[in-house]
């Protein structure tokens, strides 16, 4: 039987992490992979998710299943973080998934469900994963322009012109914050533009938000989604917990179908949960337990909060030293968007020649796409990654 199958394409990311590890030069940086890393170069555990680890270690009792969707007071709490404590989770229906990719796969089973005949709508250029996953599933893909190659912006009036074609029945799929992989973001006019034409049109916004907290604050990367959900009747949000809690191996994510008409509500939960079974059954539970302390606990969350905070500090200041030291290298402001951008990512614009140069002259490592990250950086590789890009000719 299985002499018919075919070898599968590598992983570009995944290819570019094992070219990192087998090369030999002790100057080499990783600005590939998309994990948060310290001034050390480690993915660090937050304390508070110690803290709340422990305490779980010396209180649970029992190991058996959780429901089909997960817990209630997870989807609760994270519901509350994404959509503010007074939205109305009487119009929510939530499953906790295997990481945000689980709650991206299962919206478009959804998506598939719902409609057989689903086309979403997708960003040039979005996550690769989201692409793979449609194909995968084989559910059309309509690419809406988003990113201005020469401004380094979003070009919003082509990515209206694209979203006109939508109609009821589609899927628009939106970054939340802290676009990956531009780094580039609607502003809070663009938001409510999107909002008239959803209305307009009759189609389903589907929002991924994986880095809340990463770009200008826990509130100020939600404000968006807030606003959307509010402005439309029926909403997807597929959350992930990895970045903002630094749980990326616990795999803990949640998928939410808000709907104003509160009827819906058994119908899309059942759904949910229809959805789980037929996948993976039962989620997993240890993240999601963790992020239900950290939420539910004051000092807990007041920890957490604060250790955010110092890695979203960590972030822009890393994005202002690059801009600043590639401003005085190239006389020329050129790379000031890296400063404006949000989150761990950007693109930087280069060729795939130049990206290749990069990795083979300089050891600097990152995606075919020029998009690198951010938070592979510390201060000392902040100089040495501009005489790279500059050397480049980029």
């Amino acid at each position: 039987m299985f002499n018919s199958l075919q070898q599968q394409p590598a992983d570009k990311i995944l290819a570019l992490v094992q070219l990192y590890k087998e090369d030999p030069r002790e100057n080499k940086i990783d600005l590939g992979v998309g994990v948060y890393k310290d001034a050390s170069g480690q993915t660090p555990i937050m304390h508070s998710i110690k803290k709340a680890e422990h305490l779980l270690w010396e209180t649970q009792e029992t190991k058996s299943y959780v429901g089909l969707t997960g817990t209630p007071e997870f989807s609760e709490a994270l519901v509350n973080l994404i959509l503010g404590e007074n939205f109305d989770q009487s119009l929510t229906a939530s499953a906790a998934t295997p990481g945000g990719t689980g709650a991206v796969r299962q919206a478009f089973e959804l998506g598939k469900l719902a409609n057989p005949n689903l086309r979403v709508f997708v960003s040039d250029p979005t996550w690769p994963n989201h692409l793979s996953i449609l194909k995968y599933l084989g559910i059309p893909v309509e690419p809406y322009r988003y990113f201005d190659a020469k401004t380094r912006a979003v070009d919003f009036s082509a990515m209206m012109a694209d979203l006109a074609k939508a109609k009821e029945g589609d899927i628009i799929l939106l970054h939340g914050c802290c676009h990956n992989p531009t780094g580039a973001n609607l502003k809070a006019p663009e938001w409510d533009a999107v909002i008239e034409l959803l209305l307009k049109s009759g189609a389903t916004p589907m929002i991924d938000i994986a880095y809340q907290g990463f770009g200008d604050g826990l509130e100020e990367d939600a404000a968006g989604v807030r606003k959307l959900v509010s402005g439309v009747p029926e909403t997807i949000i597929a959350a992930s917990c990895s970045k903002n809690f630094g749980i990326y191996r616990e795999r803990t994510g949640l998928l939410t179908v808000v709907s104003h008409n509160k009827d819906a509500r058994i119908i899309n939960q059942s759904t949910l949960a229809f959805l789980n079974r037929q996948n993976f059954s039962f989620p997993p539970d240890h993240g999601a337990r963790l992020v239900t302390m950290v939420l539910s606990d004051e000092d807990l969350r007041s920890n957490w909060m604060a250790e955010l905070e110092e890695v979203r500090q960590s972030m822009l200041s890393l994005r202002t030293q690059l801009a600043t030291e590639l401003e005085n290298l190239s006389g020329s402001n050129r790379f000031g968007f890296l400063a404006d951008h949000r989150g761990m990512f950007s693109r930087l614009g280069a060729s795939a020649q130049q990206v290749s140069a990069l990795r083979e002259n300089h050891a600097v490592y990152m995606v075919g796409d020029s998009r690198l990250n951010i938070a592979g950086l510390n201060s000392n590789t902040v100089s040495i990654l501009a005489k790279a890009i500059v050397d480049c000719g980029i």
